[in-house]
């Protein structure tokens, strides 16, 4: 037995690898092939995929830069003053993306255990830069207004969480679409990796086709549309992000190298950093002059200067629009964060197959409502379980250990922003495709065999990378299977059961009764006049559906076997 193996050990068999769960702590739900170590491992790969996207996206919206530009340049596309202030208002995200990561992820692990890391959420950041605020401010919201919806959200989703309708969403929703959510995320993380803005640059938006083969260095891209008008995958930072980020990482997890995604995101970043390269991240421009500038610090503390605390809450004149941002934000994300909550515990096997629910979701559902609020005060976007989770998870991560080492990364990344903030998109592009190759293996779990399972879910497959929206992709899917679905039943019903479609009887089972009720256990503790509602009444980690415990034999003296089930009494009872 190495070291790494016994030191393995020592801390499963603490009360922290308890408490976590931990392979050989004892525990009776510990989780098999968790570790220390790999836990450890899995939390700095999901840091090194998170760590350069949010900013780089939600920039784009202009943060609170004013454009003063004429007629000939009315989004500031070339304005240099106004893209220096782009500029800060990126390396602000870079603060506030941190700091908010650290705090979520951190409690997301230590109240929860689950090994899924938050932060201002791929997609939903996408929706608020270029739908809601819009490019460079040319959307219907003000950035001010949508970061003060986004703050009143938060709180309404504390109220849903506390009386567990977001819980009961989740496990209502059917198989099929719950499946099909995990590979639809799969495919929406390979489209952010394929794009310039987060990823290898591969493909760019079209006019005459929805997406264009791309891959052409800036000079050769169209001003207005971003297409590539010549030289197309000529771009040098293309090919080293597919070699060195791609196909090296590819490379090493055929071979189990630990710490594969790690290493292929360092690489690339190291490559990227000299200057006067091809594939250099800080050309000699007035904007690579300042971030080269910026990432020579090093060692740096860069505090929020434009968007902290931005919320306008004067809302006269602009009340429809701050209506609009807060009942967007409330449905995308609602849709948004369980899907990826869900998805993400599926993706770790850690989904109770009975109630369809993981260990831990009430809280984690809080951490994520609460972050909301809180994350729109540095002037983000709405916070949620973040899909790079998956990089950590691919890497082995299966407990909180693994989101509360990203909290950590990011906290410490808060005095080494240069570095982090010189991450290169091409550097991540390549580890997100792989994870989305990896999450796809969930559709071969779907019922392909009956078209009213079948086909709602391609069409979540389908519709999340498309409209770049995992909200969108869970909307269509859920009301596709209600049409076939229900209108199936009514011609069941209309024909006294003499039609039923072929292959009905291969259908997935659903029902809203599901077990373990619609309230979570607390509220049905209080309404039962129990005066410490607020504690669980579980054993050992082990409930029946109404609340009651079960209890285990080796609780010294309960009552019960050793597999936990209750004797005949009980069963009488």
């Amino acid at each position: 037995m190495t070291w790494v193996e016994r030191f393995n050990r020592r801390v499963a068999t603490s009360p922290v690898g308890r408490y976590f769960q931990l392979e050989f702590s004892g525990h009776r739900k510990e989780r098999k092939g968790s570790r220390f170590f790999t836990e450890i491992r899995a939390g700095l790969a999901t840091f090194f995929a998170m760590a350069s996207v949010n900013a780089n996206i939600t920039s784009q919206s202009g943060g609170t830069c004013v454009c003063n530009a004429g007629p000939d340049d009315p989004i500031c596309a070339n304005d240099t003053d106004y893209l220096l202030c782009v500029g800060v208002v990126n390396r602000d995200l870079v603060t506030a993306t941190a700091a908010i990561s650290a705090l979520t992820s951190f409690f997301m692990g230590l109240g929860a255990n689950m090994p899924i890391a938050c932060a201002p959420g791929m997609g939903l950041n996408a929706y608020f830069a270029y739908q809601v605020v819009g490019f460079h401010g040319s959307g219907p919201v003000p950035y001010s207004l949508a970061v003060t919806a986004v703050f009143v959200e938060g709180f309404i989703f504390v109220a849903l969480s506390i009386f567990g309708m977001r819980q009961w969403l989740a496990r209502a929703i059917p198989a099929s679409i719950k499946l099909a959510t995990g590979a639809g995320i799969g495919l929406y993380l390979a489209l952010i990796g394929l794009t310039y803005s987060a990823g290898i640059g591969a493909v760019t938006g079209a006019t005459s086709t929805p997406l264009e083969l791309a891959g052409c260095i800036d000079e050769y891209k169209n001003a207005d549309t971003g297409m590539c008008e010549s030289h197309k995958l000529r771009n040098p930072t293309l090919w080293i992000g597919i070699f060195c980020g791609g196909i090296f990482t590819a490379f090493l997890m055929m071979y189990r190298v630990k710490g594969a995604i790690i290493a292929g995101i360092a690489l690339v970043s190291i490559i990227s950093w000299p200057r006067g390269t091809e594939v250099t991240y800080f050309p000699y421009t007035e904007t690579g002059n300042s971030n080269f500038d910026f990432f020579k610090k090093v060692v740096a503390f860069h505090p929020i200067e434009k968007i902290l605390v931005a919320q306008e809450w004067n809302l006269s004149g602009a009340g429809s629009q701050f209506g609009l941002a807060l009942v967007t934000f409330l449905y995308v994300d609602i849709l948004d964060c369980t899907g990826t909550l869900y998805s993400m515990a599926h993706f770790a096997n850690l989904i109770d197959e009975r109630t369809q629910d993981f260990e831990g979701s009430a809280v984690a559902y809080l951490v994520d409502a609460i972050g909301v609020s809180i994350g729109s005060l540095f002037g983000c976007p709405p916070v949620t379980a973040y899909i790079e989770s998956g990089a950590g998870i691919s890497e082995g991560g299966m407990t909180g250990i693994t989101a509360m080492v990203t909290g950590i990364c990011f906290f410490i990344s808060l005095f080494f922003a240069p570095i982090f903030a010189s991450i290169p998109p091409w550097a991540t592009g390549c580890t997100l495709i792989i994870v989305g190759s990896m999450m796809m293996k969930a559709a071969a779990d779907i019922n392909w065999a009956y078209p009213g399972d079948g086909i709602p879910a391609f069409v979540t497959i389908m519709v999340m990378p498309f409209t770049y929206s995992i909200a969108y992709g869970l909307i269509a899917g859920i009301i596709t299977y209600i049409v076939l679905n229900v209108g199936v039943w009514v011609i069941k019903k209309a024909s006294g059961g003499r039609i039923v479609p072929y292959g009905e009887e291969m259908k997935d089972p659903w029902t809203w009764k599901i077990p373990g009720g619609f309230f979570p256990k607390w509220v049905v503790r209080a309404s039962r006049g129990d005066k410490t509602f607020w504690k669980s009444d579980e054993i050992d980690g082990e409930s029946n559906v109404d609340g009651s415990a079960r209890r285990s034999g080796s609780a010294g003296g309960a009552e019960g076997n050793k597999y936990g089930e209750p004797f005949a009494e009980e069963k009488k009872a």
